[in-house]
């Protein structure tokens, strides 16, 4: 292929090839050719053009003729024009050629695409051939097969847009040929027409003109029977065409008699079509007489899109003007007798005017015109409400339409109001509006299906506003209650809420379990008064089960308590035995027994809901209750058939719906608990399926979940990834016009988001019946499924017709589910008399002409094989499709047979030998190049793609072979058969993958596999069908992840900026997951690519990239770059997968170059975030700038206006919250940067070096976005400013302020941070978002903990938040409205308390360090300002005292319910009946995680507040709680006789701290908690601090032994040296405390013994008599281990057999830092107190333990193997020795004597180190001679002692007076 790279063609290499390498090599030289062109070719331009033309008239391929077509065009364009003429000539003689052999096609086809790029090229310089060239084509097309009309209709769209308005004269002709070619029965010529009539429209003014009519009647006939794309291309061009005729692009001759068209008069042209369809007069007329619809579905779909691509053309600014005359020309299409004259079709009409209001306003309106359009759909709902008034008389035709129109509105209203979710608020607060009051009263509407409407409406507003769904819950309650005897008051409001109930699953903070008792008392009255009142017993009997049935959503928490309630309504819904059930067929009429089965098919479908949603209630007790009632409906089921005999058709449906309840209820549960029904079902089973009165199925309901999940894009994009799918839905379901909410009112309380569409009731029990049968039938014995299979066959036999094809589906359907059940329980199918039935099956199926029908036998006999297992069956399988791909001709079999063999290979890799594999494979072949059928090529290359992926490493062999192929076909394929195209991307996109990296090697074999990788998508790209495109951008993304080197980003990249806004879904996901990946690897280069992109396009195309989209996405790339494209694209997609590729792509772009690129990503989220219709902030400042006037120089920078100038327009609220969301990504991702981020001296000087940028000098610009987002009508988005906002302070807080020294930066903002607040804590409390509230206070404690508010004035605005929060905590959940479950209550108050804790904390650090004493939190008296007095927290102080005791004493509950929350499960029963101080017994579970998060905090201020207190009871004042939450009183009496004394509530107390803290330090999960492991420690040390814990302490020894284990395991397994020091620091406060203990014990002794006097000291401490300390319950033995740990981790030298182990550290300078330092000198000082907490004994036998330790030490230190830091360790040490040299012990009569022998060792141990002989060079004999001087000074006086001690001392101090003379000297 190197050769072919050239400017001539290399000839002599090219006729060496064959034939088909030789179409590869010109292709591959035509694409070098292209990319050469720009350059001069003037001199070869003539040899250039004779190559090109021979290419011409060698039958080149489809690809091939385009790219020749393009390079000739630019041969003339760049060289010499002038001959071009005599080429359009050749052309024309080729076209006019008499030759009409196949072989002549592709130069005929060839000729004409030449000619119509050289006309696009080079434009009127061939104005003197247009005319002939356009008879000369339109004379062709006459007698041209499909390719060639596609292509002459391409090249006259080609010449008109090259010629312009040149090409006028001819105009009517193309006009007149376009006609013909629009209803072609061609599909591709069809999408031909179209687009060349989309590019005559641009001077054609007589198309949207005077022949506006005729064209739109043309189109309505062109619908009928198209695909997709025949759909898409041609309501682009009649929307294109209807929006031109409204408002004109250009300016149009008046007429006499003319006028210019109104909207009312386009939409009526539109309304003819929706109404009567695109059929002449006389066959309308005819229709209409015959009371039939002539309408058929594809041209209502076709001209719903019309209808929205005409709006989006107009604009967003077009339909906020035009919206209310808009909606109602929709709705009169909906309301119209025509349109609504069957069920199906009214459900039909009303999805189409639904996706026309959803694609619109969802998509083009900003939030304010959304609004705007909400109050419009609700003056319509108004109107259209008085029609089901009571008490006006109207027909019933009126109420039919109103109906319709009802539904649609109030569907629309509810998807606005859940988009803009929190955005709303405002307008259900509008009293002139009063939108609620218009929605729940159409709740009395006679219509089911306009009820059912107004309770989704409802249930979308508690979804986008949780805060109104309690409110609403009870409102709907009290109007139930009120209108008990209105049957429609009952069935709508039953429906609403059941439907709000649904909304619950869907808000994280729930809903009071108070509305479940209220909705299960509302059933019951419902219920039991059914039978009151004939005239609504239905009605109550639906809506009293509907309501249990949704309040089962709520989960097991709600209904264990209501369970006893249900099963007793259950028992008496149902006989009390089967006996009972034939009793009862002899009483009552058609409405008694419709009433009945109404009540028991609720009562099953309640059944169900607690089945699928609380599955742990479902013990076998509960079960075994059920099961008697099960077994009654169903010996009911067979009674039914009776029952409608004797009462005709009006219990039918009735009788229908209780079947399809039975049927979902048995397939839920466990086959083997009902088997002994297991006869009467079969029986019902096989009616429903095979008999006949059964109705079909919508088949895209039933088959595709049995079907491969790849295989299903064998169908085309019909079925999947398309934009309009809730319309072409519609084409394939079935009669039935897809499903609507009245089919079903149980399915109100589903969780999803949109609009639930359940199945007509016959249609969903045939699906119901289908999957109670795969559930059943794997558990009947052999004969009796033998027996049943072949009743299946022979049903298929006997039919024929529609009818055959319906059971065919239905018996096939059931038994593939019978075999999925059968592969997932691996069980087996039977034996082979079973076997043979089951084949013939699934082979009936596999040949039948329904192609769904097809994938799912494929599938079905893939695992048959599976679940058989046998490798003699499995060949037989294989061999019979070989022969039957061999020997038949008819693609059916062809295509179901190829698609088998893939089938049975994924699902039996065992069977994948070499043999079997080429076999298959040579078979695949011979089907995919079947030119013939290009069905049977589709299949074949789609399952050969199957095959290569499941091969792997087998198919290596085959790899060239099938790249050939593939490459082959693409070279030769027409664009006619897209569907081949599509299935050879995928199978290329498997053989890509089967090579994998191997693609990056350098052989030759493997350079020629990429290259026909790289031509092949090169192929792709140029088609005309976007899923092709699609496919090869798929491709291209596979080969860059295995070989990036070889794909050229500088031709992909601007490839997926063009096709980013295409209107196909398939392809934006395609480019989308593409950029995802590139963005991971080479984000910089992309974004390069993409801005020489915008350099390089003309400027037409370079004003809009994603013009091509519907609606047009108005944003350039040039403006904003990719990023601000992708952000715009973000905001106007509703797939959730796609947006998640775009977020992530974004995220992958943002880490790659935002730190780099800073100012670039702020400005755009700012601009981003700016881009809405209206900036609460701004007024938020300027109120702010008002209060505070010119105190902050820097205030002027926060004007937050409008920035409507800014290149977004009306983002959506969640586009800007994900824009906040970058922001604190980028926070994070430069905090791991460059320190100089968050450093303004270094940012400033750095910037002054180098250009680079940092994120401390865009601060400003953070905060006011944080400002302008947590000051949104959007709660999300507030929620999302608030928390960029705590980010923003805790990386910013301690950031200096370069120019005033002493000052942090953030304090020139403060009174913006503050004001944010402030307007926050304005809100009510009551009325404040919980979960904003939530984030708010947490804000307001980070901003007060930081430090950096200086003035108190700032201060009590900001405190003031806190104070209100805390009041509201105060009134309590019980007072509250319960608006959330009530554990959001938990959740909120302990984020307060939480609040208060951090700001307490954050008070005792300030104190501390100015050295404040604990006694001025108990200061009631002083009224000095802050700031004037001492330090800020001084102030704050004053504002925290008010309500300090009212915190301890919440504080204190809180720790309590978390100490009761953290008991292990089998103590569960010690848990308060009742709940606690904060959460209730029902919440159990959800409050656990908001106490996990909370009580470190928490604990660590109590502990702090009892420290302040030491203890001691003080007048704590009235908390004004709603309820006790004093830890002392919880679970207690309130007699006399149980009021605790102060010591017992001071020990609970304490055990409380102490208990917390020990079980957390315990637990194994802590290790990630370093946080509350340092609160913990703190509390412990705050504690330790006050003498009466200290002595509880003392007196508890085994407690402290504990505590000291766990504090050991702690100081092994953390390795932080702050949470180290803080274990040593406790470590030092317990032996304290064992101090005090001894000491105190000792002095009492002395004073009852009178022996003050006295020498002896009484033997108190650990060793008693014998000295021994015993591991595990001595405190000094636990000290010493902790110590010993301390020292040996820092100085290994320490232990003999780490010294002198091989590896060990002996010799090894182990060098310490600074923190390392305190350790050794924190472990050296608790050792040196050892000694006085033991008895005399006990003293001697740990003394030689810490002498040898702090001499080792000592030895270190002096000889400077512990590095630089050694002088820090020097006093410690000394001090360590002095205190043990001055022990008591050391002078105690019974141990004196042994401490002078153990001191005198240690002095010799200590002179050895330093004799005389021994001193080592380097040694510090400074610190020699002060430890010599301290054991002269401290040690116990001894001859020899001092002796010794003398001659070195001199000895010292004659080596200083030497060194010292000699330094002088020198």
């Amino acid at each position: 292929m190197e050769q072919a790279h050239s400017l001539l063609l290399n000839e002599e290499a090219c006729n060496q090839l064959q034939e088909h390498q030789r179409a590869e090599f010109v292709f591959e030289w035509l694409r070098f050719l292209k990319k050469l062109l720009p350059a001069d070719v003037k001199q070869n331009q003539k040899r250039l053009v004779e190559q090109l033309t021979a290419v011409l008239t060698s039958s080149p391929g489809p690809p091939t003729r385009l790219l020749l077509a393009q390079c000739l065009a630019l041969v003339y364009r760049v060289g010499d024009s002038l001959t071009s003429s005599l080429t359009v000539d050749r052309c024309n003689d080729i076209i006019r050629s008499k030759d009409d052999s196949p072989s002549f096609l592709p130069t005929r086809l060839a000729a004409v695409a030449c000619l119509g790029v050289l006309y696009e090229q080079l434009g009127r310089l061939l104005i003197s051939s247009f005319k002939e060239t356009m008879a000369n084509l339109l004379k062709a097309m006459k007698s041209a097969e499909s390719q060639g009309r596609c292509e002459i209709m391409l090249c006259i769209e080609r010449i008109l847009k090259g010629l312009g308005v040149s090409a006028v004269s001819c105009h009517r002709d193309i006009y007149k040929a376009a006609r013909t070619c629009l209803t072609d029965r061609s599909m591709a010529v069809r999408c031909a027409a179209t687009k060349c009539l989309l590019e005559l429209q641009r001077e054609a003014v007589f198309l949207w003109s005077t022949e506006l009519e005729n064209v739109a009647t043309l189109c309505f006939r062109a619908f009928e029977g198209s695909n997709y794309d025949v759909r898409v291309a041609i309501s682009k061009l009649l929307g294109t065409l209807l929006a031109s005729a409204l408002e004109p692009r250009q300016a149009i001759a008046p007429r006499p008699g003319s006028k210019r068209n109104s909207l009312e008069e386009v939409m009526e042209l539109l309304s003819s079509g929706f109404l009567r369809g695109g059929a002449g007069f006389l066959r309308a007329s005819g229709d209409m007489l015959k009371g039939t619809s002539s309408v058929s579905r594809d041209v209502r779909v076709g001209i719903t899109q019309t209808c929205v691509v005409f709006v989006s053309i107009l604009g967003g600014v077009w339909l906020e003007n035009h919206f209310s005359c808009l909606v109602s020309l929709l709705m009169v299409w909906v309301s119209h007798a025509r349109a609504t004259q069957y069920p199906a079709d009214a459900v039909s009409c009303r999805c189409c005017v639904s996706f026309i209001l959803r694609a619109t306003l969802g998509t083009l309106l900003g939030e304010k015109a959304q609004i705007a359009a909400a109050k419009e759909i609700c003056q319509l709902i108004s109107k259209q409400k008085r029609v089901g008034n009571m008490e006006t008389r109207v027909s019933p035709a009126d109420v039919a339409a109103s109906q319709h129109v009802l539904v649609c509105a109030l569907l629309e209203l509810g998807s606005l109001l859940q988009d803009l979710s929190s955005t709303a608020a405002p307008l259900l607060q509008d009293t002139s509006i009063g939108m609620l009051d218009t929605v729940i009263s159409v709740l009395l509407h006679p219509s089911a299906s306009a009820r059912l409407a107004a309770a989704w409406c409802l249930r979308c507003v508690a979804v986008g506003m949780p805060a109104q769904g309690a409110v609403l819950l009870d409102r709907c309650a009290e109007r139930l209650n009120a209108l008990k005897s209105c049957p429609e008051a009952v069935a709508g409001y039953s429906a609403a809420i059941a439907a709000l109930l649904g909304a619950v699953q869907l808000c994280p903070l729930g809903v009071s379990h108070s509305k479940g008792k209220m909705v299960m008392t509302l059933a019951e009255d419902l219920l039991r008064s059914a039978t009151q009142n004939s005239r609504i017993s239905i009605q109550r009997t639906q809506g009293g089960w509907l309501l249990p049935s949704a309040l089962s959503t709520l989960g097991p928490t709600v209904m264990e308590h209501h369970l006893p309630r249900l099963l007793l309504l259950w028992k008496c819904a149902f006989p009390l035995s089967v006996k009972d059930v034939e009793n009862d067929l002899r009483r009552g009429d058609s409405f008694t027994w419709q009433v009945t089965l109404e009540g028991r098919a609720g009562a099953l479908c309640a059944m169900k809901s607690l089945v699928v949603h609380c599955k742990d209630l479902l013990t076998d007790d509960v079960i075994s209750r059920l099961l008697p009632l099960l077994s009654c409906a169903v010996a009911l089921l067979n009674q039914l058939p009776s029952l409608i005999k004797s009462y005709g058709n009006q219990i039918k449906n009735a009788a229908t719906v209780f079947r399809l309840r039975v049927y979902e209820i048995l397939t839920m549960l466990q086959p083997k608990r009902y088997e002994g029904n297991f006869g009467t079902v079969l029986k019902l089973l096989l009616n429903d399926l095979t008999g006949p009165e059964i109705t079909a199925c919508a088949e895209l309901n039933l088959l595709p979940s049995l079907c491969y999940s790849q295989d299903l894009a064998l169908l085309g994009p019909g079925l999947h990834d398309v934009d309009q799918h809730y319309i072409e839905e519609q084409l394939h379901g079935g009669g039935s016009g897809g499903g609507t909410l009245e089919y079903d009112p149980f399915i109100i309380f589903e969780k999803q988001q949109e609009v639930p569409t359940p199945l007509p009731p016959a249609s969903a029990l045939t699906a119901a019946a289908v999957q109670l049968f795969g559930v059943i039938f794997p558990h009947l014995g052999i004969q009796q499924k033998a027996q049943i299979l072949e009743q299946f066959c022979e049903f298929v036999r006997q039919l024929k017709g529609s009818r055959q094809q319906t059971v065919q589906i239905h018996v096939a359907a059931a038994f593939c589910c019978t075999l999925k059940y059968l592969a997932s329980s691996r069980r087996e199918l039977g034996s082979e008399e079973v076997q043979r039935p089951a084949l013939s099956l699934l082979l009936g199926a596999l040949e039948g002409s329904n192609p769904l029908l097809r994938c799912m036998a494929a599938e079905g006999l893939a695992r048959l094989v599976q679940v058989l297992n046998d490798p003699n069956f499995t060949v037989s399988i294989t061999l019979m499709s070989f022969d039957k791909l061999k020997t038949a001709r008819d693609a059916i079999t062809r295509t179901g047979h190829a698609l088998a063999l893939s089938a049975v290979y994924r699902y039996l890799s065992g069977i994948s030998s070499p043999q079997y594999l080429s076999a298959c494979v040579g078979v695949l072949f011979t089907l995919s190049q079947d030119s013939t059928s290009p069905e049977v090529q589709m299949w074949a290359l789609h399952a050969l793609s199957m095959v290569v992926d499941l091969a792997g490493p087998l198919y290596h062999s085959h790899l060239e072979a099938s790249f050939n192929l593939v490459l082959r076909l693409l070279l030769s394929t027409p664009h006619t058969h897209v569907e081949v195209q599509q299935s050879l991307g995928r199978c290329l996109n498997a053989l890509i993958t089967s090579m994998g990296p191997d693609l990056q090697g350098e052989g030759a074999g493997v350079c020629a596999v990429r290259t026909s990788c790289l031509v092949g998508c090169a192929v792709m790209q140029d088609s005309q069908d976007c899923l092709v495109q699609a496919q090869a951008i798929s491709c291209l993304q596979q080969l860059h992840m295995f070989a990036p080197r070889f794909v050229n980003l500088a031709s992909l990249v601007p490839s997926l900026c063009i096709n980013l806004c295409s209107s196909y879904l398939s392809l934006r996901r395609a480019v989308v997951a593409c950029l995802r990946q590139l963005a991971q690897r080479e984000a910089v280069e992309v974004s390069d690519h993409t801005v020489a992109l915008v350099k390089e396009l003309p400027r037409r195309d370079n004003t809009q990239l994603g013009e091509s989209a519907s609606p047009p996405l108005h944003v350039t790339i040039k403006e904003v770059g990719l990023e601000g494209a992708l952000f715009s694209l973000l905001d106007r997609e509703s797939d959730p997968h796609l947006c998640q590729d775009i977020q992530e792509t974004l995220v992958h772009m943002m880490s790659s170059s935002a730190e780099s690129n800073l100012a670039h990503w702020l400005k755009l989220c700012k601009d981003v975030l700016s881009a809405s219709a209206d900036s609460a902030a701004a007024a938020g400042v300027e109120m702010q700038q008002e209060e505070d006037g010119d105190r902050y120089d820097d205030s002027s920078a926060f004007h937050a206006k409008s920035e409507s100038s800014g290149p977004f327009n009306n983002l959506r609220w969640s586009t800007r919250v994900f824009s906040m969301e970058c922001v604190c990504r980028i926070i994070a991702q430069c905090e791991n940067g460059d320190t100089a981020h968050f450093n303004m001296a270094l940012a400033q000087e750095q910037r002054l070096h180098e250009s680079a940028d940092f994120l401390v000098l865009h601060l400003a610009d953070l905060i006011r976005m944080a400002f302008m987002a947590a000051t949104d009508h959007s709660d999300q988005l507030r929620l999302a400013g608030l928390q960029t906002l705590l980010v923003i302070i805790r990386k910013f807080s301690n950031v200096p302020e370069p120019e005033f020294p002493g000052h942090v930066i953030l304090e020139q903002y403060q009174a913006n941070v503050s004001t944010n607040l402030v307007l926050f804590s304005r809100d009510a409390p009551i009325d404040r978002p919980e979960i904003v509230s939530f984030v708010a206070i947490q804000v307001c404690s980070a901003w007060i903990a930081s430090g950096v508010i200086s003035d108190l004035r700032d201060l009590r605005r900001v405190h003031q938040l806190l104070a209100s929060s805390l009041a509201k905590v105060q009134v309590g959940r019980e007072v509250s409205n319960q608006l959330y479950n009530e554990s959001t209550f938990t959740m909120e108050t302990l984020a307060v308390l939480k609040a208060w804790a951090e700001v307490l904390n954050t008070i005792t650090q300030l104190l501390k360090q100015y050295l404040y004493v604990w006694p001025l939190f108990n200061s009631r008296d002083g009224h000095d300002e802050a700031g004037t007095a001492g330090p800020a927290g001084a102030g704050l102080l004053k504002l925290v005292q008010t309500d300090l005791a009212t915190l301890s004493r919440l504080w204190l509950a809180a720790l309590q319910d978390h100490a009761l929350l953290t008991l292990p499960s089998q103590y569960s029963s010690q848990l308060p009946s009742t709940g606690g101080s904060f959460y209730t017994a029902e919440t159990v579970e959800q409050a656990r995680p908001h106490y996990y998060s909370a009580w470190a905090t928490i604990l660590h201020a109590t502990a702090l507040w009892l420290n302040s207190t030491g203890f001691i009871m003080v007048d704590e004042g009235p908390a004004n709680l709603s309820r006790p939450v004093t830890p002392t009183s919880m679970g207690q009496s309130t007699s006399l006789s149980s009021v605790k004394s102060p010591e017992d509530v001071y020990t609970d107390r304490l055990h409380l701290n102490l208990g917390i803290s020990v079980e957390f330090l315990c637990s194994p999960h802590s290790g990630d908690q370093m946080e509350n492991i340092d609160s913990c420690l703190q509390a412990l040390q705050a504690l330790l601090e006050v003498p009466w814990p200290r002595l509880k302490m003392g007196n508890d020894q085994a407690l402290s032994v504990e505590l000291l284990s766990i504090l050991h395991r702690l100081i092994v397994t953390r390795e932080s040296p702050s949470i180290q020091l803080a274990v040593l620091e406790l470590v030092r406060q317990i032996v304290c405390a064992a101090q005090e203990h001894v000491k105190e014990k000792r002095h009492s002794a002395e004073v009852d013994d009178g022996a003050a006097e006295k020498e002896t000291v009484p033997e108190f401490g650990e060793g008693r008599d014998t000295g021994g300390l015993v591991p595990g319950k001595s405190l000094v033995f636990g000290a010493l281990e902790l110590c010993l740990c301390t020292l040996v981790r820092k100085l290994p030298q320490l232990s003999p057999k780490l010294a002198g182990s091989p590896t060990g550290w002996g010799g090894h300078i182990c060098s310490l830092s600074s923190t390392d330092c305190r350790l050794v000198t924190s472990a050296l000082a608790i050792l040196s107190e050892l000694p006085s907490i033991c008895s005399p004994e006990g003293s001697v036998s740990v003394l030689p333990t810490v002498l040898y330790l702090l001499l080792g030490v000592l030895r270190e230190a002096v000889k400077g193997s512990v590095g630089a830091e050694s002088g820090q360790l020097v006093p410690g040490i000394l001090q360590a020795l002095r205190t043990v040299l001055t022990s008591p012990m050391s002078r105690a009569e019974k141990s004196r004597g042994a401490w002078a022998e153990l001191l005198r060792c240690a002095l010799h141990t200590l002179l050895d180190s330093w004799h005389t002989d021994k001193i080592e060079p380097g040694v510090d004999e400074v610190t020699m001679l002060t430890s010599l001087t301290i054991f002269v000074l401290y040690a116990s006086r001894n001859n020899n002692v001092q002796y010794v001690e003398n001659n070195v001392f001199f000895f010292t101090l004659n080596r200083i007076n030497t060194f010292h003379y000699t330094k002088y000297t020198k």
